[in-house]
């Protein structure tokens, strides 16, 4: 989307923008039951050429089953030199109208030179 003007060198890229909007589905494997999509965006915020660290907004919009038309928002850091990573859950409408929380993330399977990543998120989400 979006490159620095800096001409400090980086591994990952610092400062570039990325736009997602990928499937939601129950389970890691690729043929898993779609339930909806997550739309959002990340910048790479690390100058450290050995470790790819992002801020992370995303939204997790269900489109159908028991929570149709509901989504809880996450917003957050997220370093690869963490197996498990754990991100905020800062709101949602719907069912997680005010929602509050956390996601531990992990990545199932990557390959950068297509840049197609499987991320499993396990969430608990608190409703005051």
């Amino acid at each position: 989307i979006a490159r620095p003007n800096i001409t400090q060198p980086s591994s990952f890229g610092f400062g570039t923008l990325f736009a997602i909007n990928d499937p939601l589905t129950v389970g890691p494997a690729p043929t898993s039951t779609l339930i909806g999509n997550a739309q959002g965006l990340y910048v790479s915020s690390s100058r450290d050429p050995a470790v790819f660290t992002t801020v992370m907004y995303a939204d997790f919009a269900f489109t159908s089953g028991r929570f149709n038309g509901s989504s809880f928002s996450l917003i957050s850091r997220s370093s690869s030199s963490d197996a498990i990573r754990e991100l905020a859950i800062v709101g949602g409408r719907g069912a997680f109208r005010m929602a509050q929380g956390f996601a531990l993330t992990q990545i199932n399977f990557a390959n950068m030179t297509t840049g197609d990543v499987i991320l499993e998120c396990n969430v608990t989400l608190y409703h005051y």
